[in-house]
């Protein structure tokens, strides 16, 4: 098999959709059907299950999936190590970050490495602090950035910048002329969250617990995949959440949110990389980058 081939197959496998796939990967639909085909004709295997337009993957497509990642992770390790040699002229490096990291704070960051090294792609993936942790860990990603903490041996773990988290709640909500709700408030109170596995989740339930309140006795009126989808039904009305400043700093300003003062832990931004990477150049000037930057 070929690492092309390998690489089809993942994106088949993430896509769940030979199209789709076909337009990620810029290949042709029949191209990659044909990759899809020769790998399971060589070793009389099926690795999808063919529903409808979709497709999904069999016992035996889950398990290679995993040595097909492992496979293309070692591969781009070796490709790093070659184009290092030749500096910062051209390279890749692959970021991903958990949602408030990922949309807010390296975005500004990504922009000042691009403008002193063009010859560097900079891609960045985006998913909560659970699967940017599997990223990092799996070898998807060179650099992992998140704002929860976690414990892995396998990977080095370091502070970059601080968070700052606000209790809010729309203009027009009931608890916006409180200086300061109680406990009870908190505890009888409607909740838009995060789901679980995102930082931003932990947090809250860490600063209610720390109340006197526990996850089962609030009432989580919405649990939302992003930041953005929180911060719009919060705007709503739909009730009140605890979330980065930096998310919600211009809702603040305009008075579409109303901050509520209540004891709340600052939290950490970290980088995380794996201990067995070899670390590149273009990692080591990402990181002096971020030293370097006034938080």
């Amino acid at each position: 098999m070929t690492l092309e081939q390998l690489r089809i197959f993942v994106a088949v496998a993430e896509q769940e959709h030979m199209t789709r796939a076909a337009g990620v990967l810029n290949l042709t639909q029949s191209a990659t059907s044909a990759a899809i085909a020769a790998l399971e004709d060589r070793y009389a295997i099926k690795l999808f299950d063919r529903i409808g337009r979709s497709i999904r993957l069999t016992d035996a497509g889950r398990q290679f999936v995993i040595e097909a990642r492992a496979v293309l992770a070692r591969a781009a390790a070796a490709e790093a190590v070659l184009t290092d040699l030749t500096g910062l002229a051209r390279g890749s490096l692959s970021l991903a970050a958990s949602q408030t990291v990922g949309n807010y704070w390296l975005p500004p960051l990504i922009h000042r490495f691009h403008q002193r090294y063009p010859g560097i792609n900079v891609t960045l993936k985006i998913g909560n602090t659970e699967q940017v942790t599997a990223w990092v860990h799996s070898g998807l990603a060179d650099l992992g950035f998140i704002e929860g903490d976690i414990e892995d041996s396998g990977l080095s773990i370091s502070n970059v910048a601080n968070d700052e988290l606000v209790l809010v709640v729309a203009a027009t909500h009931p608890w916006a002329a409180m200086t300061k709700p109680t406990a009870a408030h908190l505890k009888d109170g409607k909740w838009v969250v995060r789901e679980p596995g995102s930082g931003t989740r932990h947090v809250l339930e860490t600063v209610l617990s720390g109340l006197g309140i526990a996850r089962n006795e609030i009432s989580i009126a919405l649990e939302l995949p992003s930041n953005e989808s929180v911060r719009a039904a919060v705007v709503a009305g739909a009730g009140a959440t605890i979330i980065s400043r930096i998310v919600v700093a211009n809702l603040l300003t305009s008075g579409a949110l109303v901050e509520l003062k209540i004891p709340m832990p600052s939290r950490r931004f970290f980088l995380l990389r794996h201990k067995e990477h070899h670390v590149t150049q273009a990692e080591r000037e990402l990181e002096k980058l971020i030293a370097d930057t006034p938080q």
